[in-house]
């Protein structure tokens, strides 16, 4: 089975997580196939808009703590899966959209704050459990978590392992609407057809422009501390006590 699903309709690509048996974790693998896609829509003429979703009950569980992390740390940081993944987000020159249509851990929260724009179903949550694993923020979260929702919120989000819901990720700004269905998203987004590319393209460059110099070395600062953190045996235990009750989350 394909991990992800990828539909055009029109000038908008719909790439769907499909891995609903892991509740959409993500592994090395995948990040690669993300970067590919974001980077593959990134120089397609015809794409104005990418969104990204997941299938079944999770947006996104996070990372797969069952996969092997044994040469994290001997890898460079430059050539780190996850590092390409999140380059890929930030590069990204058109309208990025996420539907965030259940629960979203981990790396599936951090990742929202590098999209452009973010809807959730009433059933999503956001949860970043990083010092609960001996880990630390991942996905730019350091940097653009404080901007979005402001710093006391963020530090309980990052800090404290804050399970933030649909309602409070509204009213803080981390999404722009919750939907009861996915067509009500749809239906708004099927304008995109009619708008101008090169005028998605200006407005992105001017919001994104100038934060990518700083949003990439935050990149690489955040994936080297996580790094030197997966060495640790606080960290190990603590993963593999979370690995062992996520089922349940």
């Amino acid at each position: 089975m394909e991990i992800f699903e990828v539909k055009d309709v029109g000038a908008i690509r719909q790439v769907t997580i499909n891995n609903p048996r892991k509740k959409n974790a993500l592994n090395r693998k995948a990040y690669i196939a993300i970067a590919k896609l974001l980077n593959d829509a990134g120089k397609d003429n015809k794409v104005k808009c990418l969104i990204l979703t997941g299938k079944g009950d999770f947006f996104s569980s996070g990372n797969d703590l069952t996969q092997d992390f044994s040469d994290y740390p001997n890898d460079s940081i430059r050539e780190q899966p996850v590092t390409i993944m999140i380059e890929a987000f930030i590069k990204f020159s058109k309208l990025l959209v996420a539907l965030v249509n259940g629960p979203a851990i981990g790396i599936g929260t951090t990742m929202l704050g590098l999209c452009d724009i973010v809807y959730c179903s009433e059933n999503a949550y956001f949860y970043t459990p990083f010092t609960a694993l001996g880990l630390c923020a991942e996905g730019c979260s350091s940097q653009t978590f404080p901007i979005i929702m402001g710093q006391s919120i963020a530090n309980e989000m990052l800090f404290l392992n804050k399970k933030m819901s649909a309602q409070e990720a509204y009213r803080v700004g981390f999404v722009a609407q919750i939907y009861k269905h996915e067509s009500e998203i749809f239906e708004k987004l099927k304008g995109i057809e009619t708008l101008s590319l090169s005028s998605i393209m200006a407005n992105k460059k001017l919001m994104r422009g100038p934060l990518i110099e700083n949003l990439m070395k935050v990149n690489l600062a955040e994936v080297g501390e996580i790094g030197k953190l997966f060495q640790s045996d606080e960290a190990i235990e603590a993963m593999i006590r979370f690995a062992s009750r996520k089922s349940k989350l």
